[in-house]
C-alpha cells in the first residue's frame, strides 16, 4: 500500500478580512516538496496575501499554516525568522533599496539571517553566486535605478536565491515585463527549481506562464480554493469560472460602468 505524501505546507481553515472586506473564508491548499504551485484569480483575490500570511506578514484571523508540519501562526517571533531563512520571497516590483548597491540588496537577506554564521568574504562570494544564477554576473556595484525592469526582477531574484531557501515565493514575476523578459523569468523559475530543488509557489494572473511552470495549479475566488490539480485539469475543466478566466472573458452580464469601477 502506497503512503500518502504529507504536504510540505498546508493551509487549513485560514480566514483574513481588513476591516468589512473578506479576502479568505476558508482557505485550504496543500503545497508538496519539490513542485512548481502556480495560484492564480483575479485581482484583488487575495493572492498575494497568501503568501504574506505564510511567512508572517501578515496575520490570519482564523485557521491554521504549517510548515514542515509545524503552525507557523502560532510561533514565536524567533521560530518565524528560521522559517523565514527557509521561505524567501520574490516581491512584485522587486522591491530593491534605491539607496543601496545590487550587491548590498542581494546581500541584504544574508546580513539579516546568517551575520554570526557567514564572513563578508563568504557573503559576497554568495552575491557573486546568485548573480552569476540569473545572469547577471559583475553587476553588484551598479545602483537599482541603472536597472531595466527585467534586470529588477532578476536581482530581486537572485536576494531571494541567496539565502539558498528550501521554497520560493514569487509575487506576479512578470508583470509589466515584455515577452522577452517574461520568457527569461519563466527559464528562472523553471531552471531553479532543478538546480536548487527548492519549491515554489509562483502568485500570477499572465496565464501563459502560468502553463508553461506549472506542475499543479490552483485557482482563488470568492474567498477559497474553488479548483487545484494539474494543468490538464484547467484546460478541461467545465467550471465556468475557471474557463472564463484562463480564456481571459469577461462576464456577459458586466457593463462598461462596472468595468470601469473594477
Amino acid at each position: 500500500m502506497t503512503q500518502a505524501v504529507e504536504p510540505l505546507i498546508r493551509f487549513s481553515g485560514v480566514r483574513k478580512a481588513f476591516g468589512p472586506k473578506t479576502i479568505y473564508r476558508h482557505l485550504d491548499l496543500d503545497v508538496f516538496g519539490g513542485e512548481t504551485l502556480v495560484v492564480m484569480g483575479g485581482s484583488g483575490v487575495g493572492k498575494s496575501v497568501m503568501l504574506k500570511l505564510l511567512i508572517r506578514l501578515l496575520e490570519t484571523d482564523r485557521g491554521n499554516i504549517s510548515f514542515h508540519g509545524r503552525d507557523v501562526t502560532t510561533m514565536r517571533d524567533s521560530d518565524v525568522a528560521r522559517v523565514r531563512r527557509s521561505i524567501a520571497m520574490l516581491f512584485q516590483g522587486a522591491a530593491l533599496f534605491d539607496s543601496i548597491s545590487v550587491g548590498e540588496n542581494v546581500q541584504y537577506g544574508l546580513r539579516e539571517h546568517f551575520r554570526d554564521e557567514m564572513t563578508p568574504q563568504q557573503m559576497n562570494e554568495r552575491v557573486d553566486w546568485a548573480l552569476s544564477l540569473v545572469g547577471l554576473p559583475g553587476i553588484e556595484h551598479m545602483r537599482p535605478a541603472d536597472l531595466s525592469g527585467g534586470m529588477k526582477k532578476r536581482v530581486g531574484l537572485a536576494r531571494a536565491i541567496a539565502i539558498q531557501p528550501e521554497v520560493l515565493l514569487y509575487d506576479e514575476p512578470t508583470t509589466g515585463l515584455d515577452p522577452i523578459n517574461t520568457e527569461r523569468i519563466n527559464h528562472l523559475i523553471m531552471g531553479l527549481k532543478e538546480a536548487l530543488n527548492v519549491t515554489s509557489i509562483v502568485v500570477t494572473h499572465d496565464m501563459k506562464s502560468a502553463f508553461t511552470i506549472a506542475d499543479r495549479m490552483a485557482m482563488v475566488h470568492s474567498g477559497a480554493i474553488i479548483l487545484h490539480g494539474t494543468p490538464e485539469t484547467f484546460k478541461f475543466s467545465t467550471d465556468p469560472r475557471v474557463h472564463d478566466f484562463i480564456n481571459g472573458i469577461a462576464p456577459v452580464n458586466e457593463d462598461v460602468e462596472t468595468l470601469l469601477k473594477s
